[in-house]
């Protein structure tokens, strides 16, 4: 017998075990969303609609599922990074256009922006979702002459802190133009960023495409 062929075969993905860790994900983001941090595994089962076993076969604790829960939203919030930049070029529009549809997001997804917002500026740390994408566009930004700040890491938290307030604000206040703020929060971190005024107003002009937003 040949070494291929005494090879294991390839283990199948179970359908039904990614059911089930969807659910408690879900179930997570839900409760976070709640600020219901100290919801006991039995309360969590329950709103997964699993059983109580099932949630050992996933996670060793609530720790590692809030952690994977947070870190779900944040690749959600780089998907949509992702799907609205693709076609553009400029370091600024790119920074612009992601920073105008994440606030948007908080009418459209209120219980998924809640679950970033009970997080903190702790988000901001993490590698999974838009850090990493918002990191290589700022530098990019700053290698070719668009932004005047010394580092993407300090344009990074700077930024970050101001869209983590827009959303913030907007879910304090949901009598307010989602798009009209985002969109001046927007044109002052483009002028913080080092983007001239008259640029930055025409940037913040520029049509969003239209996209399916995650659920």
């Amino acid at each position: 017998m040949n070494a291929d062929a005494a090879e294991a075969p390839a283990r199948r993905p179970d359908p039904r075990r990614a059911r089930t860790r969807g659910a408690l994900i879900g179930a997570a983001r839900r409760l976070l969303a709640q600020g219901r941090v100290s919801a006991s595994v039995q309360e969590i089962t329950d709103e997964a609609g699993v059983g109580f076993g099932s949630f050992y076969n996933h996670f060793e604790t609530k720790d590692d599922l809030f952690a994977e829960a947070v870190a779900s939203v944040l690749d959600d919030w780089g998907n949509l990074r992702d799907a609205v930049v693709g076609d553009v070029d400029d370091p600024a529009e790119v920074f612009a256009v992601t920073f105008r549809m994440i606030g948007r997001m908080q009418r459209r997804l209120p219980e998924l922006v809640r679950v970033v917002l009970h997080q903190g500026v702790s988000v901001l740390l993490t590698d999974r979702g838009l850090r990493p994408r918002a990191l290589a566009d700022l530098g990019r930004g700053i290698d070719v002459g668009r932004f005047t700040v010394p580092d993407e890491e300090m344009a990074m938290m700077m930024s970050g802190g101001v869209l983590l307030g827009l959303v913030q604000f907007l879910d304090a206040n949901p009598d307010l133009d989602d798009a009209s703020v985002s969109d001046d929060y927007a044109r002052h971190v483009l002028l913080m960023l080092g983007v001239e005024r008259a640029d930055a107003d025409r940037i913040v002009t520029l049509p969003l495409p239209t996209i399916e937003l995650p659920v």
